[in-house]
C-alpha cells in the first residue's frame, strides 16, 4: 500500500531512515489460483429437479380441467403453480 501523499515507486522519508534487514515472513503475492471448474457447475440432479417440478406443475394443472373429479375445485391449479413456481426458482440456482 503506497502512503497518502506518495506516489508508486517513490521513497518516504521514513523508508530512508528505517533499517532494512531480510525477515523470515514471506512477500505477500498478488496472485490469486483459478477457481475450480467445479464450482461454477450445478450438480447434475439441479436441472433434473427443475424440470421435474416444471413437468408436475403442468400436469397438475391439466389434470384439472380433464379428471371430472377436479370440476369443483381449483386445488390442482394451485398445486401446479406452486410446483411450476419451485422449478423456476430450482432454475436460477442451476449454472
Amino acid at each position: 500500500m503506497t502512503p497518502k501523499g506518495t506516489k508508486p515507486g517513490q521513497v518516504t522519508a521514513m523508508a530512508k531512515e528505517a533499517p532494512h534487514h531480510d525477515s523470515s515472513i514471506a512477500q505477500s503475492s498478488r496472485y490469486t489460483p483459478p477457481t475450480p471448474k467445479e464450482y461454477y457447475e450445478s450438480p447434475s440432479w439441479v436441472p433434473i429437479l427443475m424440470f421435474t417440478f416444471l413437468g408436475l406443475g403442468a400436469i397438475s394443472i391439466i389434470l384439472r380441467y380433464v379428471v371430472p373429479a377436479f370440476e369443483n375445485t381449483n386445488t390442482p391449479v394451485l398445486i401446479g403453480l406452486v410446483c411450476m413456481l419451485a422449478g423456476l426458482f430450482t432454475a436460477t440456482k442451476w449454472k
